[in-house]
């Protein structure tokens, strides 16, 4: 390690759980972040700042201004310009570390994908909206080995645990079956969130991912902590593995295998992404169409949007869209159909 690399994380290696051979495997070691809304931009700024070499981002979404409240990353200009959350997340972090790997990736973690775009790192952290996309997180982590981390955070109440596979509870352990710890049925749509909760999550989310990738294994808690922010409540829960689980006991990867992958209400939105896999869209000619028959219609070099009262259409590239205004899936079906093709 150079001078300045030292004198950069001088205060993260005279701290004795990291120490100079901890920091140079945080340099040498990499993460990748299931999507990049709250918890995933508060996460991706904090490992970038420690140095953890190779970082990649891969998130379905745009910038809004009412992710600002809790989206540290970004900004009112990323909002106007409804910039990909990836694209403005890989913007400022390699402004904040020139020295670390930063990889944004537009895209929706799903059954086709989730190996390519998660296979090649050390460890997977969760930045996800929904419980789809964890589990199937979870179930390409348990199938390949890989650790990974889940946290979620709504209204003032967040949690995490560090999964292990073959070693601790998995996703599946904690959420599933007669013994299933239960709490995170609301969705920021229905009660909110503070920025609070969000940044607490993320910071216990990092520490247990500085220690994986430091190669401070003895440190991690293997434990479900969860707090409120509001009320001051802090919990620290033991969670043993299911033998019966479904996924590292009986091997059963139901989101792996793309058999439980329903609409996915976004978080935060009165709205519904469609998945149209397989299919490249055009979105310069798909602009020159649809400026004759709808208002409004924009375009930047990652999507387009347009509005159709009371209904908005965001159209990705790669073929999904993102309805807002409805939670109805057949409503945003039909009007994909209409405006997009079938």
């Amino acid at each position: 390690m150079d001078d300045f690399l030292r004198e950069k994380y001088s205060r993260q290696i005279l701290f004795e759980g990291i120490g100079l051979n901890g920091q140079e495997r945080l340099l040498g070691s990499s993460a990748v972040v299931g999507g990049c809304g709250a918890i995933g931009a508060a996460t991706a700024n904090l490992l970038v700042r420690a140095g953890v070499g190779r970082i990649r981002l891969v998130d379905r979404d745009f910038v809004e201004p009412s992710n600002l409240q809790r989206q540290t990353l970004f900004d009112e200009s990323d909002a106007r310009e409804a910039l990909p959350k990836a694209v403005a997340a890989e913007r400022k972090l390699r402004a904040i570390n020139s020295s670390v790997s930063v990889e944004g990736l537009v895209a929706d973690i799903n059954p086709g994908n989730v190996e390519e775009l998660l296979n090649n790192f050390e460890l997977i952290l969760d930045g996800t909206d929904n419980f789809e996309t964890r589990f199937l997180i979870n179930d390409f982590a348990v199938k390949s080995g890989k650790p990974w981390i889940y946290a979620a955070a709504v209204a003032g109440y967040g949690l995490t645990m560090t999964i292990l596979p073959g070693k601790t509870a998995c996703l599946a352990c904690l959420l599933e079956g007669a013994d299933a710890v239960t709490g995170m049925e609301d969705t920021c749509d229905t009660v909110g969130v503070v920025g609070p909760i969000v940044n607490l999550i993320a910071s216990l989310q990092v520490a247990e991912a500085m220690k994986l990738l430091g190669g401070n294994y003895e440190a991690l808690h293997g434990r479900l902590i969860s707090s409120d922010v509001w009320s001051g409540r802090f919990q620290s829960v033991q969670v043993e593995r299911n033998l019966d689980c479904r996924c590292c006991g009986k091997h059963d990867f139901t989101y792996l295998e793309g058999q439980a992958q329903p609409h996915i209400t976004m978080c935060g939105r009165d709205s519904v992404q469609i998945h149209e896999h397989n299919r490249t869209l055009d979105l310069g000619a798909l602009q020159v169409r649809l400026s004759h028959t709808v208002d409004g219609v924009r375009q930047n070099d990652f999507l387009l949007r347009f509005r159709v009262a009371p209904y908005e259409m965001t159209v990705f590239s790669d073929g999904r869209a993102i309805v807002k205004g409805t939670t109805d899936p057949a409503v945003a079906r039909s009007l994909y159909a209409r405006y997009i093709g079938a």
